[in-house]
């Protein structure tokens, strides 16, 4: 259980600014507070940079960018509010939603400008719930790419990061912050004194005991985020009397290859595939969105559905790093025809043909479709088809501490914690109570926004 500690008389070391957490969020804020002169230290449990965003797909969306105006696409950040607010059911803080979406363009131009990582718009397809083509991403389209760049230019700004350093306690003076503890691997610990705290170490999906409080549905479900994120931004939030809200809220997704444990991306879905059960029959509206998607299946036989879609498809996937992976490693069945596939992937080749047909025939327009999805118009899938079999999993929560237009943690009158600020995933963030509120990328933004709104809001309060 983290710990928060009177503050000792002096400590080992002082520096004017501290990070939990060497993640997006984290690196983030911390060339946020360099650009503006600020000492600062990172602390990172692990031994190399990762956490959550190396597990992601990388990739961040914010409007109005310049590489949306390159590509023809217009798009603006009140747009992207309402989208955020309409997947969400108006469940999160508008305030917060209009922050993100006015901070996360200017961040990724900063990041390109500032630091050389080389963005692009992923302009071949529209993630579910997007008005417009938003996503951006670095050449590979992984987070393990992020989160190195990310490290890179970090180190290159003079931003010290000590790996291998988990934080237990926290150290308060009266109600402000004033300092950690770590613990080393072998178990010696350092006392480290700070008048800013930067609190960018996620949210609690691998605390097995808050998950199965906040995410009943998702107890049993394969964890696929970071193991370190077991809650502390939380726990300690709780202790110094800060607010939470929407401790529900996170990221499923309903397209974790299994048994391989690979992320395939929801193009897979959104450029006209579709999911089905064991016995190759659909059972939802894959186009809501792959958060909600992940609890969906995980109600299936043996928790596992098999996303089916076709060569055209299979090309546009292969842009993502862990499709290629995925191909690589034979997660990825494929056949010339239908009923080859069905015999390869052990599902009734009947019902896999009786389902094939109702997809297309509402995509042709001649039928509703049952689940509701609004199939007509979409491209059809033609042979050359291609399948993987895919589990449900947890990816991150998304709930987590109150935090006002400087990222600073409040307790629940409004009033800020002195010296402590949230990013990422240690804030709460803008998908609502469930999981059917995450907007595609909801993750990253926060990491990017938050986390650069806080380094400039310590860097202003230090200074």
């Amino acid at each position: 259980m983290p710990d928060i500690l009177p503050a000792p008389a002096s400590f080992e070391t002082d520096v004017p600014a501290l990070i939990v957490g060497a993640g997006a969020a984290g690196l983030t804020a911390a060339l946020a507070l360099r650009a503006e002169g600020i000492e600062v230290l990172a602390l990172e449990r692990d031994a190399v940079p990762r956490g959550s965003t190396a597990l992601s797909a990388g990739l961040i969306p914010a409007p109005g960018t310049r590489w949306q105006s390159a590509a023809g696409v217009s798009d603006t950040p009140d747009a992207f509010v309402a989208d955020i607010l309409k997947k969400a059911h108006d469940e999160p803080d508008p305030a917060l939603a209009a922050l993100m979406a006015r901070e996360v363009g200017p961040a990724l131009e900063w990041l390109a400008d500032a630091h050389g990582l080389d963005f692009s718009l992923v302009d071949n397809f529209r993630y579910p719930g997007h008005s417009a083509l938003r996503m951006h991403g670095l050449p590979s389209r992984s987070g393990e790419e992020l989160v190195d760049r990310l490290s890179r230019a970090a180190e290159a700004a003079g931003v010290d990061i000590l790996t291998e350093a988990q934080v237990t306690t926290l150290y308060v003076d009266g109600d402000a912050i004033r300092g950690v503890r770590f613990t080393r691997p072998d178990g010696s610990t350092e006392q480290v004194g700070c008048r800013a705290l930067i609190l960018a170490c996620n949210g609690y999906g691998g605390n097995k005991a808050l998950v199965a409080e906040h995410i009943p549905s998702l107890r049993d479900a394969l964890y696929f985020g970071h193991p370190g994120n077991q809650g502390e931004a939380i726990l300690w939030g709780e202790a110094l009397g800060a607010a939470t809200r929407h401790l529900g809220g996170h990221q499923g997704h309903g397209s974790v290859a299994h048994p391989a444990g690979i992320l395939i991306t929801w193009a897979t879905v959104m450029e006209g595939g579709f999911q089905a059960n064991l016995a190759g029959e659909r059972f939802s509206n894959e186009a809501t969105g792959y958060s909600e998607q992940a609890a969906r299946v995980l109600t299936q036989p043996e928790g596992t559905a098999w996303t089916i879609f076709d060569a055209r498809i299979a090309g546009i996937a292969a842009q993502f790093e862990d499709f290629r992976r995925a191909q690589s490693l034979g997660a990825i069945v494929e056949a010339d025809d239908l009923a080859t596939l069905a015999a390869r992937i052990k599902v009734p080749a009947g019902a896999l043909e009786n389902t094939l047909a109702q997809v297309e025939a509402a995509k042709r327009g001649e039928i509703a479709d049952p689940f509701g999805r609004p199939l007509a118009g979409v491209a059809p899938l033609e042979a050359p088809y291609r399948a993987v079999r895919v589990t449900g999993a947890l990816f991150h929560t998304q709930g987590g501490l109150v935090v006002d237009g400087e990222a600073r943690v409040l307790r629940p009158d409004g009033a800020a914690i002195p010296g402590l600020y949230a990013a990422g995933g240690a804030a709460c963030g803008v998908s609502g109570a469930g999981a059917e509120g995450y907007l595609s990328g909801n993750g990253l933004l926060s990491a990017i926004s938050l986390g650069r709104v806080a380094g400039r809001a310590a860097a202003t309060a230090l200074a």
